[in-house]
């Protein structure tokens, strides 16, 4: 049976992922979100979702406007989101808030990316990314 973890615990075992080699870091959190996920503690980082593409655009364009995500790679999906969502109000307020730096899940859960130390912003930067590539 497993247990979930503790906040002390969690703590630890990310403080350790920022202590390896970058490509090695990667896998390690994707194990340490799935055993989250089995644990009954869920993502600690909000869901990306086609309800708050325009969220997921606006983060994106913070990430790149502070050197967290190559523009060149990040641009492209920015603007297909964009081209998702135009016109739609709340798309528009979501694009505004992510571009300050608040990630708004389509699971009602946020994060304030200002508030993180560089590695976590450029964790958090990735993820973005990486599921917002999975909407366009």
């Amino acid at each position: 049976m497993h247990r979930p973890l503790s906040a002390t615990a969690l703590c630890l075992a990310l403080a350790a992922t920022l202590a390896v080699p970058a490509h090695a870091a990667s896998p390690l959190l994707d194990a340490m979100k799935s055993q989250l996920t089995q644990s009954g503690a869920g993502s600690a980082l909000p869901a990306v979702g086609a309800s708050t593409a325009g969220n997921a655009a606006g983060v994106i364009q913070y990430c790149v406007k502070n050197n967290y995500l190559n523009a060149a790679s990040a641009s492209g999906i920015k603007d297909k989101l964009l081209g998702m969502v135009s016109g739609q109000k709340p798309q528009q307020t979501g694009y505004a808030n992510g571009a300050k730096g608040l990630l708004t899940g389509s699971d009602g859960k946020s994060l304030n990316l200002q508030g993180l130390s560089g590695k976590l912003k450029e964790k958090a930067c990735d993820y973005v990314l990486k599921n917002a590539a999975s909407l366009v």
